[in-house]
């Protein structure tokens, strides 16, 4: 399952609207993703391959190795 294991986020969950004529006429159920990343890093004392999404590696809450 997608999920950073920094900050846990995962998948969300929600409509995908179609719109005609000024209003709204069908919803379907769509899926955004988490921007994951494999990224080498440093985990007590030992590098180590993690899922991080790229929010995470911008704020800096990744070390790398």
């Amino acid at each position: 399952m997608a999920k950073c294991e920094i900050c846990e986020k995962t998948l969300n969950y929600g409509n995908k609207l179609s719109i005609t004529r000024s209003h709204i006429s069908k919803r379907t159920s769509r899926t955004w993703k988490p921007n994951l990343r494999t990224v080498k890093t440093i985990v007590n004392g030992q590098p180590k391959k993690i899922k991080v999404c790229a929010k995470c590696l911008r704020s800096g809450k990744v070390k790398k190795a």
